[in-house]
């Protein structure tokens, strides 16, 4: 079985690799220090499937440096460490190896601080790939250390050159007639990454009956619709997932759950919007039902901002599952849109004079602040007095919801308010 056509189409050289003259074309700074066999470590900056493993792999077999990969998804300070092990044992023809660390911002702080020693020092020349500003996602320490480079995406004509080179000289598509008619579905399902259409064009190619394949818009759309099964963290089935992830934690689902955030680990989505999204969830879906919902989501935010990769997919885990167990109400979202509603509606009613602050003895003078009711000098902390304006009188905004938790509360307040 031959391999994928992005990998069959993986450049072995600069002069085969496309686009980033700025860096790799004649003259230009990268391709400068290349061929003059001394580069520093570094950092790839730039969104997906433009080409920095790629580089990364040309790089190695330029300089005829041995090449160590690892991706930061799947891999913690222990990798690291025997990487490092490996290099130091191999002698003094590995002390020039390179480390390649796929998405790199994924590493916490202690992950990246035991890289330092080993780039310092020279064991290693570091190449780290990010879609994400290393100023805020590397360590200062670790960053100072390399080279940025930033990496633009692909421009649709370099696109169109990748398809029609992978049609003349791919060793599976130049056997058969094909023939590309319209560009624009396969152009926007790429999303810019040349992996991606590859993928896309090999699909549709497949799929297309009879000898003579002719590739149009509507034909890619429908192979593509009958065949996509894989997270895309750029495209429509980002949204896809990650509603389907909210919905499954809202209705109580936690094996759905966790399946659909395994779908993101898996497709590579950011740790950290998995988990701001948990916390939106945790206020608006569960909210005083069980109100250390909010608490747990809020640290296992921090905690991913710690951890990092791979350990976090376990701390996602917890929390997807302890939210999707969790009572539910939306009593406070409700509340707080219909509490906007009103201020639409009325405008800037008048604060209670009783309520207002007085700090000025003129203020005293003119009414602010008389006859208010200190709770705390009454039994139990409670008087009854009104706290919104006149025209809103008695308006009721939050209305518990029916579960345990603000049952409790709903029972609180009728003995406090009464009727109201």
């Amino acid at each position: 079985m031959s391999a994928p056509l992005a990998e069959r189409m993986r450049p072995q050289s600069l002069d085969d690799y496309l686009g980033q003259e700025h860096l790799t074309g004649p003259g230009a700074v990268l391709r400068n220090a290349i061929e003059s066999g001394s580069i520093p470590s570094m950092i790839f900056w730039g969104p997906p499937g433009v080409g920095k493993t790629t580089l990364a792999h040309i790089i190695s077999q330029s300089l005829k440096r041995p090449f160590y990969s690892l991706s930061a998804v799947h891999s913690g300070v222990k990798d690291v460490r025997e990487v490092i092990e490996s290099v130091k044992s191999g002698g003094m023809f590995s002390q020039s190896a390179i480390l390649f660390i796929d998405e790199i911002h994924r590493f916490s702080k202690s992950q990246q601080d035991s890289l330092l020693n080993a780039v310092e020092r020279g064991v290693v020349t570091l190449i780290g790939a990010t879609t994400e500003n290393p100023s805020f996602e590397v360590n200062s320490a670790l960053l100072s250390r390399c080279q940025v480079y930033v990496l633009k995406p692909l421009s649709e004509a370099h696109l169109i050159d990748l398809i029609g080179k992978a049609l003349m000289s791919d060793s599976e598509l130049k056997k058969q007639q094909i023939r590309v008619e319209e560009y624009e579905a396969l152009l926007r399902l790429s999303g810019g990454d040349a992996r991606r259409l590859l993928n896309v064009l090999e699909l549709v190619v497949a799929a297309l009956p009879g000898e003579e394949k002719v590739i149009t818009n509507e034909r890619v759309q429908n192979v593509v619709q009958q065949n996509m099964a894989l997270y895309d963290k750029t495209g429509e089935m980002h949204y896809d997932i990650i509603s389907a992830f909210i919905k499954s934690m809202r209705g109580s689902d936690p094996n759905a759950a966790v399946y659909y955030l395994a779908r993101m680990v898996e497709g590579g989505e950011d740790p950290k919007f998995i988990a701001r999204r948990m916390l939106i969830l945790a206020a608006e879906d569960i909210g005083l039902a069980n109100p250390n919902a909010l608490l747990m989501a809020d640290s296992a935010f921090r905690a991913v901002q710690v951890i990092g990769w791979p350990e976090s997919r376990i701390i996602l885990s917890e929390c997807a599952i302890y939210l999707a167990t969790s009572p539910k109400s939306n009593s406070a979202y409700l509340a707080i849109d219909d509490a906007i509603a009103a201020v639409k509606a009325h405008g800037d009613l008048p604060v209670p004079m009783h309520l207002r602050n007085a700090p000025t003895k003129l203020m005293k003078d003119l009414g602010y602040g008389i006859e208010y009711q200190y709770a705390h000098g009454f039994e139990g902390n409670f008087v009854k007095q009104e706290y919104l304006p006149d025209a809103l009188s008695g308006k009721v905004f939050y209305t518990p919801g029916d579960n345990p938790k603000e049952k409790q509360v709903k029972e609180w307040l009728e003995k406090k308010w009464g009727g109201r």
